[in-house]
């Protein structure tokens, strides 16, 4: 595991997904891996399948014995596809952490992060898609207010839309992070920003999230997971803002397949979060694939 990366609710996630020696399980978001190891270290026969959208994750798993482990290089949206490639046609578990990475936050050159400057790319896949800077480049401001609005639940949406449209018209568009950074910290202190984080924190989250179609790439694996596994079978998944949360809590109540096994969401304890501030957001939810009936 990378020592850059703390996995969050590590015994929680792994108690809640119900590990069979000889069970086969998914870890839709390998990560830095450390999840994934921990379900590997219970497994005696079973088998580790993993997705990871990031071309450096084969770097970060060359320690893991192939023999009960398979990385997927794709996105969890991809699982039902992915998993016929295999032959494997159903699981006793799927496990989600969707935090980014602290290692794809950490590497500048993703430009997720507005306290290093590197281009605005923000994609989880830097092979692929969209960059942010083209979001930028091409979104009406009415469109971008939207993404902020909804995406980053920033209640200035429109006022950073403005500001980015005018510069976007003068020829002068922020080209990297830290001058996306400093017109936003710009737009909020006119406007008597208080707030503990930093005043880019939610546009930056609201654009990656637009970047990566994170929500309904979610969406769509939730029920392929769903669909793939045994009676009985597990999905459990990790959220770190509502927006995610929202989605989770809601396919594991209408989908009448599942019976939810988080009443409330297990959150870090007072010790996690002071050891891995990364934890605070973070939320567990659970559920368990019912028998069908007849």
């Amino acid at each position: 595991m990378d020592a850059g990366h703390v996995p969050v609710l590590f015994d929680e996630a792994l108690e809640y997904l119900g590990i069979h020696p000889e069970g086969t399980y998914v870890d839709a978001t390998f990560g830095g891996g450390g999840h994934s190891r921990g379900i590997l270290d219970r497994l005696t026969s079973g088998r580790l399948i993993a997705f990871d959208a990031d071309p450096q994750a084969r770097e970060r798993c060359q320690d893991i014995p192939a023999e009960r482990f398979t990385l997927v290089n794709a996105n969890f949206r991809e699982l039902d596809h992915r998993l016929d490639e295999l032959g494997v046609a159903a699981v006793d578990g799927v496990l989600y952490d969707l935090g980014v990475s602290s290692m794809q936050l950490d590497a500048a050159e993703r430009g997720m992060s507005f306290r290093e400057e590197a281009p605005l790319d923000m994609r989880l896949d830097p092979t692929t898609g969209p960059t942010a800077a083209d979001m930028l480049a091409t979104l009406s401001e009415r469109e971008l207010a939207q993404v902020i609005f909804d995406y980053g639940q920033e209640r200035a949406a429109r006022r950073i839309a403005r500001a980015i449209v005018r510069r976007r018209d003068e020829g002068r568009l922020p080209a990297t992070t830290t001058a996306l950074a400093a017109l936003i910290s710009g737009v909020l202190h006119r406007y008597g920003h208080r707030e503990r984080i930093h005043p880019a924190t939610r546009t930056f989250q609201a654009l990656r999230i637009a970047v990566n179609d994170e929500l309904n790439a979610l969406r769509e694996s939730l029920v392929q997971a769903t669909d793939r596994l045994v009676e009985g079978g597990r999905v459990v998944v990790i959220s770190f803002h509502s927006l995610e949360d929202k989605i989770v809590k809601e396919h594991f109540r209408s989908d009448r397949r599942l019976e939810v096994l988080t009443r409330k969401p297990v959150t870090p304890s007072e010790a996690e979060q002071q050891a891995n501030p990364r934890a605070r957001s973070s939320k567990l939810r659970a559920a368990r694939k019912l028998e069908e009936t007849p």
